[in-house]
């Protein structure tokens, strides 16, 4: 039993690894504990974890099924919907090559960049205090119920149960949106209140306008520059927006039965509603992933941004942007990182990442964390949203930081072996 055991525990690794070796094997029960208890507990219905270490994949392993029904295994190659991870993934690594480049400047203000601020309450404030989350800017806008009539039914040129020349956003098969609303999203984004100036107050709307302020600068499609100058230089395949257009439904998690605008099961589609109404793209959210696309990234990051010694992004954008950049404010630009000083009520991360560590989650289950110090990056990927957003056990259970914390013991523990 025990030769059997350890060859179905190889299976679950991409590298070839000592299979012998005590400390793998007590990481890999460690974490089945805690994913198990998860499962058991109904804080997601299956998961996975992937763990890269020195530029090498040391585990990956999945958990559980698509959804309670336990008819589809979770399997290595599924995608996730990324949630707020998309932050970090999409116009972030754009703007990191843009700023290197030398053309955009972190402290000028961003009037300059989007054009919908230059008249607003939000013109001067600063690129820097934008992606750090220090502009004071309110969190979100429910965009909506703002297209709804006292009455319940929606304004005009909103929404309609048909689609049309006119209404051919696609937000289910009997609900489509105009066209042209997203110019009455960026009004509302910059008629909206700032109640805190130049306080710390995460905030997701001007993520929301970092595609098309993108596309005026560099003058090309969004999308087509992400994946040519970034995603294909890196053999990224399965980090797509709108991936049914990619992607057969059956490869891809769903997420939540949305049972108060769309009315039904979100698969295949973003989750976040604003991101929805904007034809699923978004820097807030939108993109969809593998655990092993989505390594690949956060190693070029630790790579300082060069891949089989060719440079995507410089290294100075990389430092930048995953350094502190407030005293009061544990976020870099764009980037999340560790609680300056840790709280494990607080903290969804490992108690032992480094200050110079850096990373994101995001709202569906979704956690990617990358540590210079130990050449780590940890994910973490769950639909913890299904059947509902209500479900907050993986909060409740502390399970992303204990699973991270398990990981990190692991690493330190081979790196002491090997300095004996």
């Amino acid at each position: 039993m025990r030769i059997v055991y350890l060859f179905i525990l190889c299976t679950f690794t991409a590298v070839s690894i000592d299979c012998q070796d005590h400390s793998f094997q007590v990481l890999n029960q460690r974490l089945d504990s805690i994913i198990n208890l998860g499962i058991d507990s109904n804080a997601f219905p299956g998961a996975q974890i992937l763990v890269r270490h020195k530029d090498s994949i040391i585990l990956h392993k999945t958990w559980g099924y698509h959804t309670y029904d336990s008819k589809r295994e979770v399997r290595k190659d599924d995608l996730y919907d990324l949630a707020s991870v998309t932050k970090v993934t999409s116009g972030l690594p754009a703007l990191m090559k843009l700023f290197g480049e030398g053309r955009i400047l972190l402290d000028l203000p961003v009037k300059y960049y989007f054009r919908t601020f230059r008249k607003s309450n939000k013109k001067n404030f600063s690129l820097r205090q934008i992606l750090s989350h220090q502009s004071g800017m309110i969190p979100y806008i429910v965009f909506w119920q703002n297209a709804l009539r006292k009455n319940g039914r929606y304004k005009c040129k909103t929404f309609k149960d048909q689609s049309s020349d006119k209404f051919d956003i696609k937000i289910t098969d009997s609900l489509f949106l105009h066209k042209n609303y997203h110019n009455k999203m960026k009004k509302q984004i910059r008629k909206s209140p700032v109640p805190s100036v130049g306080e710390y107050v995460y905030s997701g709307l001007t993520f929301l306008l970092l595609p098309s302020m993108l596309e005026n600068m560099i003058g090309v499609d969004y999308e087509n520059y992400l994946y040519d100058s970034i995603y294909a230089p890196i053999g990224i395949e399965r980090m797509r927006y709108k991936p049914l257009r990619y992607f057969a439904p059956d490869e891809i998690i769903p997420t939540e039965y949305d049972s108060f605008w769309r009315k039904q099961l979100v698969h295949g589609t973003v989750h976040d509603e604003a991101a929805a109404m904007l034809d699923g793209v978004s820097c807030n959210a939108g993109l969809f992933s593998s655990a092993r696309d989505l390594s690949a990234l956060f190693q070029l990051y630790l790579n300082q941004g060069t891949w089989e010694d060719r440079s995507i992004i410089s290294s100075r954008a990389i430092r930048e942007f995953t350094s502190y950049q407030y005293e009061n404010n544990r976020r870099g630009l764009g980037f999340d990182k560790p609680l300056k000083q840790y709280n494990a009520k607080q903290s969804y991360i490992a108690e032992s990442a480094s200050p110079e560590s850096f990373g994101h989650s995001g709202f569906t289950g979704t956690l990617v964390w990358a540590d210079p110090q130990y050449d780590l990056v940890f994910i973490f990927l769950s639909n913890r949203v299904y059947p509902s957003r209500n479900n907050r056990n993986l909060y409740a259970l502390s399970l992303r930081p204990r699973m991270h914390q398990i990981v990190y013991d692991y690493i330190m523990s081979k790196s002491e072996q090997g300095s004996q």
